[in-house]
């Protein structure tokens, strides 16, 4: 599906076209003024799409601005009932349940729909998952396997890129993505990338020459030239390059290494965390190198690399030494 809030809507057919207007609305919403990243709104847009279709059948009808301003608490829970039922966990539905509420919240707002029984809905408690990194060789094995696994060299050369910048460099896919020339360029000089993250948040991510190489080696051999301010990464036909197609590439790369399901582009990130923690690397630093809002986000991997902190507490602390 694609990004584009214009695009999106126009996939809302479920909807009457003022509530399909409203929610295209509430789209470029989320993508301009809160500058949530584009993953983030195609999952919001899809989560939408979904509780529309099922509203046009369970109001036997597609539904208006006027119909979201009489539904009940129950009619959401019954939403979220028969996507429970066709195997969503919970992680998925608090997702669904917060763009819901975001959408409810923005109706109330510019368009003056009573939605509180929307917004009254909390969210299913989660248990909070730890980080699931690669081994550090599956990591390293990953760009090499990409490169072998392409059809043509440029896009060997971009794959490659695109996983290094991942792996060494902490990145989110979104943000690999969406890197241009005059970023590239400006890293080149510095050796740092200025990498714009979740909420508009800037920060300087230190570049190894491997994956300065790399990312160099890709801009010479692709056969397209993007306008200035567009992203570097594209498609076979010449559009920016897709999440979804890194995304496939690291499923097909993973049956080919034996790697587990786990193995995703995000884990990657997950990955150059964990080894930089098990390194010696410091919880501050990693926080500022993730972009990470607070420091308690980051201390997840304490728990997925108990063996460092342990080290760190027997070297620190006066008893340490001491039989």
């Amino acid at each position: 599906m694609t990004t584009d809030p214009r695009e999106l809507a126009a996939t809302f057919a479920a909807a009457a076209p003022d509530l399909a207007a409203a929610v295209a609305g509430w789209l470029r919403a989320l993508a301009t003024e809160r500058r949530l990243a584009p993953l983030t709104v195609e999952a919001y847009g899809r989560d939408v799409r979904q509780f529309l279709v099922f509203l046009a059948e369970h109001l036997g009808g597609a539904p208006t601005l006027a119909d979201v301003g009489t539904l009940k608490p129950m009619d959401v829970r019954a939403f979220l009932a028969r996507r429970r039922g066709g195997g969503i966990g919970d992680r998925t539905a608090a997702r669904q349940l917060a763009a819901l509420r975001s959408l409810a919240g923005h109706l109330e707002r510019r368009h003056g729909v009573n939605a509180a029984p929307i917004r009254a809905l909390s969210a299913p408690r989660l248990k909070p998952g730890l980080p699931k990194p690669l081994a550090a060789d599956d990591a390293l094995a990953l760009p090499d396997a990409a490169e072998a696994a392409a059809s043509e060299p440029w896009i060997a050369a971009r794959d490659a890129a695109v996983l290094l910048l991942l792996y060494g460099g902490g990145l989110r896919i979104g943000e690999a993505l969406a890197l241009t020339g005059a970023d590239v360029d400006a890293a080149r000089a510095s050796a740092a990338l200025r990498v714009t993250g979740k909420g508009g948040k800037t920060r300087l991510v230190p570049l190894l020459p491997v994956v300065v190489e790399a990312v160099e080696s890709y801009r010479k051999m692709v056969p397209m030239r993007p306008p200035a301010g567009e992203p570097i990464f594209r498609g076979a036909r010449g559009g920016p390059l897709s999440p979804r197609i890194v995304q496939r590439l690291v499923e097909h790369l993973r049956g080919v290494l034996g790697l587990p399901a786990t193995a995703t582009p995000h884990a990657l990130r997950h990955s150059f965390a964990t080894h930089l923690l098990a390194a010696g690397g410091d919880l501050r630093t990693i926080q500022e190198l993730l972009g990470h809002a607070s420091l308690s986000t980051t201390q997840v991997y304490t728990a997925v690399d108990p063996t460092r902190l342990l080290a760190a507490y027997h070297a620190a602390h006066p008893l340490g030494g001491r039989p």
